[in-house]
Parts: C-alpha cells; sequence; structure tokens
C-alpha cells in the first residue's frame, strides 16, 4: 500500500487552478506538505526531505471527480457495448443482476476503482445499486478501501424496493460499522424516483434524511424516471441543494426549475446518455437554467471509465445541438456558447460542489493535495501546449497521466499506479467471469451481449417494486 506522507513539490509545470479567476500559471511549481497544498509559485523553497516531481512541459490541475459510476459492473468491461439501455435493464435488473455475489461486487469495485485512480479522477462516486445484502455492501467498501483513492459509496439495491432495504436493521448495523466520516470515503443512498403517484420511495427519502445524507437519483431517463418523479421530491421536501439527479435529459423546464430553484446539481453521463438512450446529453438545457453541472462516466460494461472521454464527447454532444439549433433556422454559429475550459471545470470544481466538498477541485493553498500531472515525453500529442484547457479536453488521454497525488500521497508514479496489485485484481476478475459464465451458461452469456425484450413492463418501468406504469410508454 501507499507508504507515509512526505512532502512533495511538482516543478515547472502549466497550472489550471481552477479557483474561480480562471488563472493559468506557466512555469510554477505546487508544494505539498501533509495532505494539504502549502505553496503555488515559481522555484518555490522546499523543505528538507521534499520528493520532487518535474512537470516541465506538463500540465497541472487538480484531481478529476467522477460523480456518478457503478464501479460493480467494471469486471464485465465491454460486455453491454451493443446494450440498449433497454437491453441493459433487462439483463442487470429483471434477469443476471441478481447471480452477483459479494466477491463479485468486490472485482468489480476494485478493478474499477483502479481504473478511476489511473486516469487521474481522484474522487469517484460508487453509484453501487448491486447491493443486495450488507455483505454485498462490506465487500464493496473492502474493494474501495484497498484502493488509495478518494470514494463515496451510493448505496443501492435494484433488486427492493429504497423502503424496504433502507429500513432492514442489517442496513443501519452496516452504516454503523462503516460509514464512520473517514475522510476518503463518503456516502450517498442511490435510489431512483418511478413517478407512482404512490410516492413508494418516501420511505427511503426520510431515512437520508434522519442519516443526513445526500441521495443521488437517475432522473429524467427515458421510459424509466421522469417530470413526475421531480414534482414528487419537491412536492414532499426532499429536493436539497445536496440531491445529486443523474442525467436529467427527458425533463421539463418546469423540472429544470425546481432543481434550480432548490439548489441541486446534475451530473452528465455524456457517453451514455448519447449511445445507450436516455435522452440527448442535456448540457445545453443545463446550462440555460443556470443548474451546477458535474461529469460522470456511468459504467465500463458499455463505456470507456476516463473523464477525457467525458470532457470530449460533452464538447461534441453541446456543440453538435447547437449547430443543428442554428441550422434549422438557417443560421450559423459563429463563437461556440460551450468551451473547453468550462468542461474541465466541470470535471474538477462540478464535482466538488455537488459532493459539498470545498477542500476539492481546484488548486489552491490550504485544500486538500488532490493534484494530477499530464505529462508524457514519448507522445507527440502532448506539445506543444498552446491552449491548456483545450489540450486537456481533446488531447489528453489517460496514458498521459504522470502522476496523481490523492490526500498528500503519491498514488501513481512515472504512469504506474503505487500500492495497487493489478496481478491480485486480475486474478479476482477472472474468477467472477468464470462464475458469471457459469451461472448463465454459454448459450445466454453469448445471447447476453444483444438480449431479447421480454414482453413485459421494461420498456415503461424497469423497476420491480411498483406496478406503476407512466403515459410515454406503449407495452410490448
Amino acid at each position: 500500500m501507499v507508504g507515509e506522507r512526505r512532502p512533495v513539490v511538482l516543478r515547472n509545470g502549466t497550472v489550471l487552478t481552477m479557483d474561480g479567476q480562471k488563472r493559468i500559471l506557466t512555469d510554477h511549481d505546487v508544494l505539498v506538505v501533509g495532505d494539504r497544498i502549502a505553496a503555488i509559485g515559481p522555484r518555490l523553497e522546499a523543505p528538507p526531505g521534499t520528493e520532487e516531481v518535474d512537470a516541465t512541459g506538463g500540465i497541472v490541475l487538480p484531481g478529476m471527480i467522477d460523480t456518478h459510476r457503478h464501479l460493480w459492473q467494471t469486471a464485465m468491461r465491454g460486455y453491454g457495448a451493443d446494450w440498449t439501455l433497454t437491453q441493459y435493464f433487462v439483463w442487470y435488473y429483471l434477469e443476471w443482476g441478481k447471480v452477483f455475489r459479494p466477491e463479485d461486487v468486490y472485482a468489480g469495485n476494485i478493478l474499477g476503482a483502479a481504473e478511476a485512480l489511473d486516469a487521474g479522477v481522484t474522487t469517484t462516486v460508487d453509484w453501487s445499486h448491486g447491493l443486495q445484502t450488507t455483505d454485498h455492501a462490506d465487500a464493496a467498501v473492502d474493494a474501495l478501501q484497498q484502493v488509495p483513492g478518494r470514494f463515496v459509496l451510493a448505496y443501492g439495491n435494484i433488486q427492493d424496493s429504497p423502503a424496504n432495504w433502507t429500513a432492514k436493521p442489517e442496513f443501519r448495523d452496516f452504516v454503523n460499522r462503516r460509514i464512520t466520516n473517514d475522510d476518503m470515503l463518503g456516502f450517498q443512498l442511490a435510489f431512483d424516483v418511478t413517478g407512482d403517484p404512490a410516492f413508494p420511495e418516501k420511505p427511503a427519502f426520510e431515512v437520508a434524511r434522519e442519516l443526513g445524507v445526500p441521495v443521488t437519483t437517475h432522473a429524467g431517463v427515458w421510459g424509466a424516471t421522469n417530470d413526475d418523479g421531480i414534482r414528487l421530491m419537491h412536492d414532499n421536501g426532499f429536493m436539497t441543494p445536496q440531491s445529486i439527479y443523474v442525467h436529467a435529459a427527458t425533463l421539463s423546464a418546469d423540472s429544470y426549475h425546481r432543481i434550480a430553484a432548490t439548489g441541486g446539481s446534475i451530473s452528465v453521463s455524456t457517453e451514455s446518455e448519447q449511445s445507450a438512450g436516455q435522452g440527448y446529453p442535456p448540457t445545453w438545457a443545463i446550462r440555460a437554467h443556470g443548474i451546477p453541472v458535474s461529469l460522470s462516466m456511468d459504467t465500463s460494461v458499455w463505456w470507456s471509465g476516463d473523464l477525457f472521454s467525458a470532457m470530449r464527447s460533452t464538447l461534441g454532444a453541446d456543440r453538435a445541438r447547437e449547430h443543428m439549433a442554428a441550422h434549422a433556422k438557417n443560421e450559423t454559429v459563429t463563437h461556440s456558447s460551450l468551451r473547453a475550459e468550462h468542461v474541465v471545470e466541470w470535471a474538477t470544481m462540478g464535482g466538488a460542489k455537488a459532493l459539498g466538498r470545498d477542500d476539492l477541485g481546484s488548486i489552491e493553498i490550504g485544500k486538500k493535495a488532490d493534484i494530477v500531472l499530464l505529462r508524457n515525453d514519448n507522445s507527440p500529442a502532448m506539445f506543444p501546449v498552446l491552449n491548456p484547457y483545450g489540450h486537456v479536453a481533446f488531447q489528453a488521454q489517460r496514458s498521459d497521466v504522470d502522476t496523481v497525488i490523492v490526500d498528500g500521497r503519491i498514488v501513481k508514479r512515472d504512469h504506474r499506479l503505487i500500492g495497487v496489485d493489478l496481478k491480485a485484481i486480475r486474478a479476482a476478475v477472472e474468477q467472477t467471469v468464470e462464475h458469471l459464465r457459469a451461472q448463465l451458461g454459454e448459450e445466454a452469456w453469448e445471447k447476453g451481449m444483444n438480449p431479447d425484450i421480454p414482453t413485459a413492463k421494461v420498456l415503461d418501468n424497469p423497476y420491480t417494486y411498483t406496478e406503476y406504469r407512466g403515459d410515454t410508454r406503449t407495452s410490448v
């Protein structure tokens, strides 16, 4: 594992402070002492024993923050590359999600956590809706604590109703045992609101309020959640500044107004939305309503696991819609509304604000030392650096992450993770894949990459805990 802290100084880099002033500091040093940023400036004096990191020609930025990733699914990397959202619901919610054992959640979590850290994502919200039992939840946390990153466990269970699993004594026991105000492990509740007028999710919101923890919810997902869910949350007083609405791609202006008025934020998963079908990536609408934005990757069962992809795809989707809207009016866009600096901000400060972590997300004296250095002398794509924001958003890749510092400790150096046993992770993942293939059988395993859609309510409502049917889908 990662050893004791020692002072660290990153020398002579281009520093993107993300401090709200859009400062780009060229040829600057960043000094880390303990778990904090101690100084920023050219040619800093460092204490004896300080580890020196050459950042010449590189870009220093805050650790990136992913506000929604289903880490437990990472062991199935790429399996669902051709899925639609409906097929995802069929596979995980209705058919095979229930065969995951605690050790399978562990394998996915530890692989996904390492993958995120390797790509410069220093804080990841583990949207962990595969926790059928508290044994699964313990396995999820065990995995997160084996990787030297910062994580938030968003506890969920798609196989049971939120009202039921949040009321179980063993759930409270888990919270008491494992959620201990550890600065490296935050906690949220993760469940969705179907729009059922009976509001069966209300008791779970009350548990969240009692525990004093945020709720993160997939909102505005075509065929699953819609404006009715937002209205129920609002009318019952459960929309708060800590609420994180994932996707929010098919909401009306009324719902956006409610989110804006109550101070919540939206986690945009552009690769997911533009591929799976939750709705067109909504940053164009969110910006119009002044709602804070963070970025997320959703799941590696489909997509990439780095926020470079998130920034790139978000710029592309937002700009494509802006051009199409202009063309429809026989007009031409001459200046892009969404700029590279905006998506870099969403990948850093946006995530910090969504999580209520004012000590993360920027490089400022006194803030937590979660820092990423992008530098790759072996890549012809890493020079020249003329527009640092544009370089991060369009040119850089996970392979260009040279150094990662979390909580003042170096956890990746010279492009290699420290304190992460990839051989052991590979073995755990191989055992999970072997288990899943055995449970499904070879025919179902192969078929699962393009599963048939059952004659059921899945196109209208994939949730098993309510018979509610909305009016946006027709049955099959």
